[in-house]
């Protein structure tokens, strides 16, 4: 995922995705810490395993096997892994599927965290785990943008079903920094053609939107 400066949404549409993520808070999971105080540490290592065991019983679910990612590697600037011959980057997170892991700049996530709130770790985690799921799934797609929505969408079901599941708390103002993390990461012109897409900022939110109202399923 790279990261750009949010840009402005309709009204209506702020609207309607505050509604359907109202009920979404960000992880808590009791006595995690002795002070009640998550660190980003503690939202990373939580984001990854709640969406890990997930994903194990998804695929349970549909008589299959989840693959667990190989490794979980945080870097800084340009000191991370290569994937496939292609240096990784600064300010990214990114799912290798030749190592079948994932990788991510842990200043820039720090920087998310601190900046925009906890909400960011639980966008930005469960997306590159959705990569991984396509991979695993062999997924196929004629534009790199639908890839990315749909892993937006796979992001989405997922905290949904973590919040349902009761192993999530909610806490008041957690839906606005899923907003902003989203929009953050949307590209500035809807450029579907161009192999790097993503989606702008709305087309991301409501990919995330949809899979947390609907679930994985629906993505």
């Amino acid at each position: 995922m790279g990261s750009v400066k949010p840009v402005a949404l309709r009204p209506l549409l702020i609207v309607l995705l505050v509604l359907v993520l109202a009920s979404c808070g960000i992880v808590r999971p009791p006595s995690m810490n002795p002070r009640g105080e998550d660190t980003f540490e503690d939202d990373i290592r939580t984001a990854r395993t709640l969406t890990e065991e997930f994903w194990k019983q998804q695929f349970s679910r549909i008589g299959e096997t989840y693959r667990p990612i190989a490794d979980f590697i945080p870097y800084s600037g340009s000191s991370g892994p290569s994937c496939g011959g292609q240096p990784s980057v600064p300010n990214n997170a990114f799912y290798c599927p030749v190592g079948h892991f994932i990788a991510f700049d842990q200043d820039w996530m720090e920087a998310l965290w601190t900046e925009m709130g906890d909400g960011s770790v639980y966008v930005i985690i469960p997306h590159e785990f959705g990569h991984s799921i396509q991979a695993q799934l062999r997924s196929t797609f004629e534009l790199n943008v639908e890839m990315e929505l749909q892993a937006d969408c796979y992001a989405g079901g997922t905290l949904s079903a973590l919040v349902n599941s009761g192993v999530l708390n909610t806490e008041q103002g957690d839906e606005e920094e899923l907003l902003m993390s989203l929009a953050a990461a949307g590209d500035p012109t809807d450029d579907w053609l161009n192999p790097a897409a993503h989606g702008t900022a709305e087309q991301r939110q409501v990919a995330f939107a949809k899979g947390y109202r609907n679930g994985v399923a629906a993505c």
